[in-house]
């Protein structure tokens, strides 16, 4: 069987063992494949593809006669055309929750990080501050406490089911829009009454018609004053133009985002390099159990194609 993996490094810049998947078949690694005209060409008459986020479409698929299969290395696939894939015949899988651990641990990490400013710290004291000090202690940033505090999460998946029994170690009171799934102690809300209750809103929903820019003027305006809001799942759910006059204005006190609009950034944005605003280049999803969990789940999917048995399947 040919196999063509369209942009491999994201997943392994080096560090996963890619043994298991180089025995399934005829297997041609990428590191990335930049134009819809090289990934035609690279595909060929590949039965199976493997791809992160390079767009699969009408036209490739056209193009393509001899696929059958792509494994989509990532629980999201808004770049897989994945109803002109059912048309020409092509199972698309992804894989589910692999990176469920990993994003709630981040999810947390932007979250401490806006409420202590630990890096501004510690830098400031290499700087030499606390070395030049009067006192014994100092801050340079107001530090934010959370128990108490109430959490607002938009998508109860796997992720906001994980992020809620944190939120909940830490004290913290969780309310949920747009629920999957039940975790005690956690309140259904309207998306209004979220908007309005919440100290932090967090993300943890998939990218869909019917959601983007759920973050934008209209929403914010119902927020709390000061509040800070967390995005570790797809740019796209953000209006960065209004997000980032939120943030100048106070109405938003702060944003923790792993995710932007345009991935990489070439044209900036709007928010990078604001204060009060983090930014991590998408990397949630990242720590090496993480994708080891991922190789291993796509390579199970391809496997069960290979049986006639598909797994994961999402078209």
């Amino acid at each position: 069987m040919k196999i063509v993996y369209l942009d491999k490094y994201a997943l392994n810049p080096g560090d996963l063992d890619f043994s298991s998947l180089l025995e399934l078949g005829d297997i041609t690694l990428y590191d990335r494949t930049p134009t819809a005209a090289e990934a035609i060409k690279r595909i060929g008459d590949a039965e199976v593809v493997i791809v992160n986020k390079v767009p699969m479409t009408r036209e490739i698929y056209s193009a393509c006669k001899n696929l059958k299969f792509i494994t989509v290395t990532a629980t999201g696939y808004n770049t897989v055309d994945t109803e002109s894939a059912k048309e020409y015949g092509i199972t698309v899988s992804n894989v589910p929750a692999y990176s469920t651990p990993s994003v709630a641990q981040h999810i947390f990490a932007l979250i401490l990080e806006l409420c202590i400013r630990t890096g501004d710290h510690a830098r400031s004291v290499n700087e030499g501050m606390w070395q030049s000090c009067p006192d014994y202690t100092y801050h340079i940033s107001n530090l934010t406490e959370l128990s108490g505090k109430t959490l607002g999460l938009i998508g109860m998946g796997a992720i906001g089911c994980a992020t809620a029994n944190i939120a909940k170690a830490f004290g913290m009171k969780v309310i949920c829009y747009h629920s999957r799934q039940h975790v005690d102690g956690v309140e259904h809300v309207s998306l209004d009454e979220l908007l309005e209750n919440s100290d932090i809103i967090s993300l943890c929903c998939p990218l869909k018609e019917d959601n983007k820019r759920i973050i934008r003027r209209e929403t914010i305006e119902k927020m709390r004053d000061g509040v800070m809001i967390i995005n570790t799942a797809r740019g796209g759910l953000i209006d960065e133009d209004d997000l980032a006059e939120a943030v100048k204005s106070g109405k938003v006190s702060g944003a923790g985002l792993d995710v932007l609009t345009n991935e990489p950034p070439t044209n900036s944005s709007p928010l990078i390099g604001l204060e009060n605003v983090i930014i991590t280049p998408h990397i949630a999803w990242a720590p090496l159990e993480s994708r080891t969990r991922l190789l291993d789940v796509t390579i199970g999917n391809i496997k069960a194609y290979m049986d006639g048995t598909p797994q994961n399947v999402v078209n």
